[in-house]
């Protein structure tokens, strides 16, 4: 199979630079947004799935692959299987003393994640934005921010299709007197506020800034304050939502909220 996946190249970058942080954390950024097929032993019922489970090296794995293909390459035919992100096959896995077997044997990706690593991935996943009261006064242009971390917001917010309409990312005084950076949301749909902060704290958090901290805020558009971050912001235009499918199916694992149940 000549096409590599974004998995595929997250993992030669980091196998190509074992001693670089970034990478490492780019491709568990990856694995968790990447949809996986996991292995079963029966066919899923419901939420309720029977996963398959290999012993290596004394120690116990699922089996996911970043394309269907690849599984049935792996099984060597056609095999009972579940979609799932990432990011919930590790709320699975994680605390079950279950590693993940991504794509082993049929890609370059290939590569055995022991089940502390799903627990730190997990633990990454879950770190939420703190709340501050705190009011901004004054909007500046933003400045000395790494380069790994505005690629980190333009891939995030690029998959929050429908939930706002732009962004921009902003230096700013607060009424005490800190300054820091913002990014000013605008148009926020409001029960998705907080999936936003989140997914700002993930690229934060995916992008090996070490030092430094960006706040989340939310504007109406009638705003007046919106023209002076049109003035001085870098601008983020979030995707269209894309039209409705006529029938919706319910794949186990799709709310991330209630994971799958393992038998």
């Amino acid at each position: 199979m000549s096409d590599q996946t974004p998995l595929d190249q997250a993992h030669q970058a980091m196998q190509q630079s074992p001693d670089d942080n970034a990478a490492r954390l780019r491709f568990f950024e990856c694995l968790a947004d990447s949809e996986l097929f996991l292995l079963l032993k029966t066919e899923a019922v419901g939420d309720n799935l029977s996963p398959e489970v290999v012993e290596l090296d004394g120690a116990s794995y699922l089996l996911a692959f970043d394309r269907e293909e690849r599984l049935v390459d792996f099984v060597g035919a056609q095999a009972h299987h579940a979609a799932l992100s990432g990011r919930v096959l590790a709320h699975m896995l994680a605390g079950q003393e279950l590693g993940l077997g991504l794509n082993l044997d049929v890609a370059p990706s290939s590569i055995l994640l022991p089940a502390p690593a799903m627990v730190w991935l997990v633990q990454m996943l879950e770190h939420a934005p703190d709340q501050v009261e705190e009011q901004p006064v004054s909007f500046e242009p933003p400045t000395g921010l790494p380069e790994a971390l505005l690629t980190a917001l333009d891939a995030r917010l690029a998959s929050t299709a429908g939930l706002a309409k732009t962004a921009y990312l902003v230096a700013a005084t607060y009424q005490g007197g800190r300054r820091g950076h913002v990014l000013a949301i605008i148009d926020a749909v409001e029960t998705a506020q907080n999936a936003l902060a989140k997914a700002v704290s993930e690229a934060l958090s995916f992008s090996a800034v070490e030092a430094g901290q960006l706040d989340v805020t939310f504007f109406a558009s009638e705003d007046p304050v919106c023209a002076l971050l049109e003035r001085v912001g870098l601008r983020f235009d979030l995707p269209e939502p894309e039209a409705p499918e006529a029938e919706i199916i319910q794949i186990p694992g799709n709310d991330p909220d209630k994971p799958p149940i393992l038998r």
